[in-house]
């Protein structure tokens, strides 16, 4: 019997997920219907407890109700506790379980790349919640130093503070958007800039490897200075299907290979 699974969120119509997990199902000889659920802004909640009442398997969840899922779980994962947001929900026992797939996502299309994480470097630009949510399975896949730079440096400082306390001898610290320089294996931009239409200008004495923008599909000033100085990028793409990969696995117990679908 198919089972069914959808994504919530609002907006949702720019959502790729359906197509993703009926791909993987493709692949992997599983029967499934994946759908879109538009919930409204203050009915969040009854839109997840009506899904799961009416015999729903699973629920990955976007913008803006992550931080809303993560409030709703029972039991919840390592890495959905310290970013303190859920984008993936699953009924088990009569509990409501959640986890958080991004940064596993993020870590999975990095490697991908070939881009080597151990020992690493990283530089984040941004300090709200997409970086919260990728900190943790970056230092499990060994990066050796994360710094985080943000427009407001007060923000950055009670990010770091925060996974401080949840990631005991993590090498993490802010800096402001004036003091940034430096050397780093990989910068990675967080912000809604591309998808706002904002710029975001990268100063000649930050010098770096690599480039990643997690957004994708949309116009990256960021990625455009990257590109100029002959950097390797990517755009978000891969993340994407790392993260539909990892919530597809706790789901059905199998592994689609990201290569297939990049």
């Amino acid at each position: 019997m198919s089972k069914n699974f959808a994504v919530i969120g609002n907006p949702i119509e720019q959502s790729r997920s359906p197509e993703l997990h009926h791909a993987f199902a493709k692949k992997m000889g599983i029967e499934l219907s994946y759908t879109k659920r538009l919930a409204p802004l203050d009915g969040f909640i009854a839109n997840i407890n009506d899904f799961f009442s009416q015999g729903g398997t699973g629920l990955n969840v976007t913008v803006p109700f992550k931080e809303q899922a993560f409030q709703q779980c029972t039991v919840l994962t390592s890495r959905a506790k310290i970013a303190k947001a859920v984008n993936t929900l699953w009924m088990e026992n009569g509990q409501l379980h959640g986890d958080n797939t991004d940064g596993q996502g993020l870590v999975d299309a990095i490697n991908g790349l070939n881009w080597k994480l151990e020992n690493s470097r990283i530089l984040i630009i941004g300090a709200g919640g997409a970086t919260r949510g990728v900190i943790y399975p970056l230092i499990q896949a060994g990066v050796q130093e994360i710094v985080i730079v943000n427009r407001t440096l007060a923000r950055a400082e009670q990010l770091v503070d925060d996974l401080k306390n949840a990631i005991p001898n993590i090498k993490l610290r802010a800096i402001s958007l004036q003091d940034l320089t430096g050397n780093f294996d990989l910068v990675i931009n967080a912000t809604s800039a591309s998808l706002t239409g904002d710029s975001l200008t990268l100063p000649d004495h930050l010098h770096f490897k690599y480039a990643y923008e997690m957004a994708y599909g949309k116009p990256s000033t960021f990625l455009d200075q990257a590109k100029i100085r002959d950097i390797p990028t990517s755009e978000g793409y891969g993340m994407l299907v790392g993260q539909a990969i990892e919530s597809f696995s706790i789901w059905h117990g199998v592994r689609p290979n990201l290569k297939d679908f990049i």
